[in-house]
């Protein structure tokens, strides 16, 4: 049994809230207390991510131009420098740990991806 079950759809469910929240929190949170960049880093991430979101191939793109594997890509980065920007940036605190928690939430989701089934190539 394989534990990759977060498949196109749900990742498609989870992107607006992601980015509304990535957005939004800074404010709620005070983030910035140990670098002004912790709060506008997540600011700026959430606007980008909302435009990717809109720009997706997937039943919530808007303007479905983007594949859905760049996507996949883009959340990996973005996990990625969310995990190191602590360090990177001095980030300490609330800060640093609201981007340890969702750098590892996005790299978990993103690793959990079930990849889709090929459709069969026309004869």
């Amino acid at each position: 049994m394989s534990l990759r079950f977060v498949t196109k759809s749900i990742h498609a469910y989870l992107d607006y809230p992601v980015a509304a929240a990535l957005i939004v929190l800074p404010s709620v949170l005070g983030l910035g207390a140990s670098n002004p960049l912790a709060f506008w880093l997540s600011v700026g991430t959430g606007v980008a991510a909302l435009i990717l979101t809109l720009l997706t191939d997937h039943q919530f793109g808007l303007v479905r131009v983007l594949p859905y594997s760049l996507h996949l890509t883009v959340d990996a980065v973005v996990g990625a420098v969310f995990l190191a920007a602590p360090f990177v940036f001095g980030f300490q605190g609330l800060d640093a740990a609201y981007y340890w928690l969702n750098g590892l939430a996005v790299v978990t989701v993103v690793s959990l991806h079930k990849p889709q089934a090929e459709a069969p190539a026309p004869a």
